[in-house]
């Protein structure tokens, strides 16, 4: 049997006999001696095979990489100059005694030094073969150790680690819901959970006061870099806690997790920010504190210019003029300026205006740009002024509705801090607080929840919520790590009467509320205490501390930009046994036209 992993083998060993098991990284001939690669989850080790034992000579011989091995050998030390320092076992090799071919492999679709060389697909196709190169086994290793760090804290901070159903109602979450048909109640659906939000809260009104529970979600939406159909998510939730020692509770945990992973010592307290100084500096509601750049306001130096195209937003009452200093960004060409024009573009902007400062103590004379001649010299020495640029500097423009603005401007914010090395180094946190508690659609006239319909609102707001319902604040919290939100959550309502309030002004009936949530307006009646929490986007913040680019790269079965599983070409069709049995029948390409 195993007596070590490879990778835990050093010069300590030496003299010992051991046994391994693992897959060849690597083989090497140097003319009558044979090197073996031996690789497993812990690293790699070094065996050498000589021809004084012809029998295990010849199987060494047959080796090919990927071959599963069991091999036996003593440990000695590795000849002088031949040291590795890149490995853990890289003083020492193993003089293999013994060596049997467990299984033999095909020649891999792509070498695990190769990946780089193979699409996604391949590998997402191939994953087994992928999740076996040392980097992917080093990051689930790595969430593994993540995981184990959070659930300590909770257990040592009395919480209970509760399962919440997978199969369970539609509810609205702002996205689409997987549906799982019911084979016992013809016509009638399950849906997969968005998240447990209603499940943790009824189990706070059944006295279970601290609960978390790492838990698999479910979404059907559009997918980018940082999502996936399905997720994992660390839901917590508290009673008769208010949100501020609430967060002081969870940002201890992040404080431990980073401490424990990385041996970085966060800042304690975490910085606190407004949602509204967010989007005022920067242009997010989730900032990347490592950039120093900042939104600057000046519409009001542009309310009375006759350039429609700045004067307009100016005026508007949801529109903004905003300006973004790049400091020695006067050497930009035209076509990074093309290039970043094309790039707020994604974002809706219709384009980007921009000033160089060539010689500041020249005024306009010493000005670039194709603006300077709609406006006027005392506007654009207060703009200057209010920027604080400097020769060698550009200001760019963003003119629009403030959501296209914002938008815009904060992600230029943040490439311009990547492209030019602005980026300070280190782990920066932040808590945004102070969220609007609704957002309007002109489209359709709707007032919408901006977390979710259960976020308590802040108790001096609560006269507001049929009045001003734009003026109403939210008792929700958002912890962003370096530019990516990483969890969110809210003291919750937990009065019956309040929450139908909310409801109603969602446009959420009395018919449709007991439709959808009666379960829950029905519990509130029983004694809910009051009660908050949170969910952290598990995969997000495992991405975060690895390194990784991607939360496909520290999940183990990530789906693909299309929700499709290479692997198992899933989603996949069924038999039309199986779709009798359901009471389901598909519609013909003919039906649907």
């Amino acid at each position: 049997m195993r007596t070590h992993y490879c990778g835990q083998l050093n010069s300590s060993q030496i003299g010992q006999e051991v046994e391994l098991y693992g897959w060849c990284h690597r083989r090497r001939d140097h003319g009558g001696v044979i090197f073996i690669d031996l690789r497993d989850r812990e690293g790699l080790a070094q065996i050498v095979y000589d021809p004084d034992l012809p029998e295990v000579f010849a199987s060494a011989e047959q080796v090919r990489n990927e071959f599963v091995l069991r091999i036996k050998g003593l440990v000695r030390a590795r000849p002088e100059g031949t040291v590795n320092p890149d490995l853990a076992s890289g003083e020492i090799e193993i003089l293999g005694r013994e060596l049997e071919i467990l299984n033999r492999a095909e020649t891999p679709p792509f070498q695990l030094d190769e990946h780089e060389k193979v699409s996604e697909e391949v590998r997402l196709r191939y994953r087994y073969i992928d999740l076996r190169r040392p980097e992917m086994q080093a990051r689930i290793k790595l969430r593994a150790a993540i995981v184990r760090a959070l659930r300590h804290y909770l257990d040592g901070h009395g919480f209970l680690d509760i399962e919440t159903p997978m199969l369970t109602k539609a509810t609205p979450e702002g996205a689409r819901d997987y549906l799982v048909p019911s084979r016992t109640h013809p016509g009638h659906f399950f849906a997969l959970p968005q998240s447990p939000q209603l499940f943790k809260q009824l189990l706070m009104m059944a006295g279970m006061d601290r609960y978390y529970q790492v838990v698999r979600c479910f979404r059907d939406e559009d997918l980018r870099a940082d999502r996936q159909p399905e997720f994992t998510q660390l839901d917590i939730e508290v009673s008769f806690m208010e949100e501020q020692s609430f967060m002081e509770l969870m940002e201890g945990m992040i404080r431990d997790v980073v401490q424990e992973v990385h041996g970085i010592a966060l800042p304690n307290p975490f910085p606190r920010m407004s949602y509204q100084e967010a989007m005022q500096r920067f242009g997010s509601d989730r900032p990347d504190l490592r950039c120093p750049l900042e939104l600057i306001d000046i519409g009001d130096l542009m309310a009375t210019v006759e350039f429609k195209v700045f004067s307009g937003p100016a005026k508007d009452p949801k529109g903004r003029v905003a300006a973004l200093r790049l400091p020695g960004g006067g050497n930009l060409s035209r076509k990074e300026i093309d290039d970043y024009t094309k790039f707020v573009g994604i974002y809706g902007a219709k384009g980007l205006a921009y000033i160089k400062v060539n010689e500041l103590a020249k005024g306009k004379e010493g000005l670039q740009s194709p603006i300077l001649k709609f406006l006027p010299d005392e506007t654009v020495a207060t703009i200057m002024a209010r920027t604080k640029a400097q020769d060698g500097d550009l200001v760019f423009f963003g003119a629009d509705r403030s959501g296209i603005v914002n938008e815009a401007l904060g992600a230029l914010r943040v490439k311009l801090g990547q492209d030019r090395g602005l980026l300070a180094s280190g782990w920066h946190p932040l808590w945004v607080v102070d969220f609007p508690m609704f957002e309007h659609d002109e489209q359709s006239d709707r007032w919408y929840a901006l977390h979710h319909p259960f976020t308590a609102p802040k108790s001096e707001h609560i006269d507001l919520l049929e009045q001003a319902p734009h003026a109403c604040s939210s008792r929700a919290y958002d912890m962003v790590l370096n530019g990516t939100e990483i969890g969110g959550g809210s003291i919750r309502i937990h009065q019956m009467e309040l929450q139908q309030r909310v409801f109603h002004l969602l446009g959420i009936d009395e018919e449709q509320q007991q439709e959808k949530f009666g379960f829950l307006l029905n519990a509130l009646r029983y004694g809910a205490p009051p009660h908050g929490g949170m969910a952290f986007g598990l995969d997000r913040l495992v991405m975060l501390l690895v390194g990784a680019e991607s939360i496909r790269d520290v999940m183990a079965f990530p789906k693909t930009q299309s929700a499709a599983c290479p692997l198992t070409s899933a989603p996949s069709a069924v038999s039309a046994e199986q779709l009798r049995e359901l009471s389901i029948r598909l519609r013909s390409s003919l039906d649907k036209e």
